[in-house]
This record gives C-alpha cells, structure tokens and sequence, in this order.
C-alpha cells in the first residue's frame, strides 16, 4: 500500500503568471527536506494570464506531488481555497499564497508547532514589507474585529496558516458561502497557537486585492462570527433617539416660553438629515445579515470546476 499523504500544500492562484516559477523553484524543495509524503494543491481561480498552462507544465514535471483544479471564472480566494478543503489528503493541511510574500522557506516553523499537539498554527508576520497604509489599515481592523468578536488573531490577513485535519473537516462541513477561514477554523480549533513568520516583498505583479475587497473581506469576517455591529447600532440610535427628544423639547421651550423662532426650521432639518442618515446605516447592516442569509438558502452551486489535474491514488 502507498504511505499514506502527511501534508498537504493549499495554494490559490490568480494572475500570478510572473511568481509561479521561482515559487515552483523555493517551495518543492522545502517541501522535500520535510521528509514526509506531501501533495500540492493549486486552485487557478479564473486566471487571465498564463498562470494556468505554468499550472499544467508543473503538473506534468511533478504528476506524484501536484495536483491542480482549474474554475471556469474567478470566483475568489474563500472559494479557490474551499475547493482545495473538500480534496485534501493530507493529515495537515498548510495554505500559502502564490506571491511569495510569505516564503515558503517558513513552512517548517508551522509544522513544528503543530507536532508540538496545536491542532490549528497562524503565522503573523515579523518585519512587514507593506505598504504604511495596508499595514495601520490593517491594525486598525485587527483593534474592530478583537471589540467586537471573540476571535483571538494577531494577523488576520497572513495566509500561512497550519491546520490538522479535523479542523478542515469541520470547515467543509460547514457549508460557509461568505466566510473568514482563518477566523471559521480558530471557532473550531480546541488549542490554537501562534508564530512567527517572515514577511517579504511581493516577487512580482500587484496585489488582486483592492481596497473594496479587503472591505468586503473584513464585512465577511465581523458580520460572520458577531451579532455585535447590530447591537452597537441599536444603542447608537437610541442614543440618538434620546438627544433628538432632548434637543426638540429645549426648541419647544425657547418657542413657547422665551418667544424665540429664529433658528427652530433649520435645528428641525438638521436633526432629520441626521437621523434620516443613521436609518439608512442601520438598514444596510440588517442588509449584511440578510444577504448572508439570503447566500445560505438559496443553496446555489459555489463554484464550478473546469479541469482537475490529479493523479489518482
């Protein structure tokens, strides 16, 4: 019988034409140092470039060890890692990003800590090579999402993060559309833990994620595991509803009582913008809730494979 898979590699690929071959060149080679069965998965999520026929050549030089799933159009990052979750082999399972921000080189560090009896290791990167806005962007997310959920993450954003199989198990079967995977495995981890890992510059090409996505990212990850924006809004509007009810029963008292009119139309208008603006955040929060909701339901195919490059066990 073959040896069974250790580890498995999960890696999502969109338009990285330009950093496939040096990370084909860093990550195999760490990879066999470990001196464990492995398998790489690539997700080629909708890529424009060439990154998929680079996908396919790797396949064929290293059919024992690659495997490759290729979507008909890009359906995102959750998902392209999601479809590698429900093949997975491995007895852990590792994700890496494809622009070598992350080096390969730090697998190893994640795998210690998962020997160690951690059943989920995030990585968080020392010495960051971003930008100064995506990094104090990204603290600043970091401070919302530790008010207002129980999730406990030094970096939410690095994507080199180690999981034992049970946790990917329980993430599959969770059937999350719209979700934070780091944040769905630390939910179901029973001892998770932390380390450090380098961080470097991006090899080559720009980021895929533009400042809507890590919008929209950040929305998936508060909304998905807190009822608390909800609750903060509501306690915000009675706030408002209470100094609105104050400030009209001063105007009510400086008309009847003291004769003064002068300013009372434009006070009026002012507290109704105002109030008129809290209603509409609040109805595009309930909005968030129902579209998740909504995206639960209906049930709807999440992705579809075109090609699954794989050498059969």
């Amino acid at each position: 019988m073959a040896t069974p898979v250790s580890l498995s590699v999960v890696i999502p690929v969109y338009n990285e034409e330009l950093n496939l071959p040096v990370l084909f060149a860093r990550l195999y080679p760490v990879l066999d140092a470990l001196g464990r069965r492995y398998e790489v998965i690539f997700t080629n999520d909708g890529s424009h470039d060439r990154s998929i026929e680079l996908l396919k050549a790797e396949y064929a030089a290293r059919p024992d060890v690659t495997r490759v799933i290729d979507f008909n159009a890009n359906y995102g990052q959750h998902m392209a890692i999601m479809a590698a979750f429900e093949r997975v082999r491995g007895d852990v399972v590792v994700t890496l990003d494809a622009d070598l921000q992350n080096p390969p080189e730090e697998i190893p560090k994640l795998l210690a800590q998962i020997d160690a009896g951690f059943d989920y290791v995030g990585g968080y990167r020392l010495h960051r090579q971003d930008s100064f806005f995506r990094t104090y962007a990204s603290k600043l997310i970091n401070f919302v999402r530790e008010k207002t959920t129980s999730i406990e993450m030094t970096d939410q954003g690095c994507m080199l993060r180690a999981y034992r199989r049970p946790i990917i198990d329980a993430i599959v079967r969770s059937g999350a559309i719209n979700t934070f995977i780091p944040a769905l495995a630390y939910s179901f981890a029973g001892n998770p833990g932390e380390v450090g890992v380098k961080h470097e510059e991006r090899h080559a090409g720009v980021s895929n994620y533009s400042f809507y996505k890590l919008i929209r990212l950040n929305f998936d990850l508060i909304t998905g595991f807190s009822l608390a924006p909800l609750q903060y809004f509501t306690m915000f509007a009675m706030a408002c509803a209470g100094g609105s009810l104050l400030l009209v029963l001063v105007l009510a008292y400086m008309r009847l009582f003291l004769n003064d009119n002068t300013n009372g139309v434009f006070t009026l208008f002012g507290i109704l913008f105002f109030l008129l603006s809290v209603a509409m955040v609040g109805i595009g929060l309930i909005g968030e809730y129902v579209g998740r909701t909504y995206q639960v339901v209906r049930a709807r195919q999440r992705y579809f494979v075109k090609e699954m490059l794989e050498t059969k066990e």
